[in-house]
């Protein structure tokens, strides 16, 4: 069974990240789901037991059920890859910006850890989507709700209202 990582900080999951795991769940036998610490992302919406639970709740009823598996991590992603034994780690691309960033980090982690990196690209209707900008027109009272699972858009309300 080939095993992979898909690390982020899912604050909130969006369906940009569901769009991906559900590819990678078609795609490979096991989905390890890394919620990892982003120094660069400054404090955060939701604690990692909420991100848990969102991410399983948004999960729940999808077709990658059963196939994947939620764990929160300290430190780098090829850490948390060697650490879960994966074959690969997964990166959603919605972009060419996406792709340069994406593609270092790659190579880092192909040459400190050994893992490849698997690119997939997100459908063009999730291309826009971020966390970032699902944060940000939940804050200022807009509805998210075309951006997230449906229980993300309820926890979003109940934090921002």
């Amino acid at each position: 069974m080939t095993k992979v990582l898909y690390p982020g900080s899912f604050d909130p999951i969006h369906l940009g990240h569901v769009d991906v795991i559900e590819q990678a769940s078609r795609l490979f036998g096991h989905v390890v789901i890394a919620i990892l610490h982003n120094p660069e992302k400054h404090g955060g919406v939701f604690t990692v037991e909420q991100r848990i639970h969102l991410i399983n709740g948004a999960l729940a009823d999808s077709a990658c059920a059963g196939k994947y598996s939620v764990r929160a991590f300290p430190g780098l992603a090829v850490d948390a890859a060697k650490a879960e034994d994966v074959d690969f780690i997964v990166k959603g691309l919605r972009n060419a910006g996406d792709f340069e960033i994406e593609q270092q980090m790659a190579h880092t982690n192909l040459a400190v850890a050994g893992v490849p990196t698997v690119y997939l690209p997100c459908s063009p209707e999730r291309s826009s989507v971020s966390s970032r900008f699902v944060r940000e027109i939940a804050q200022y009272g807009g509805d998210p709700s075309s951006m997230v699972p449906t229980n993300v858009t309820a926890a979003l309300k109940e934090i921002f209202s």
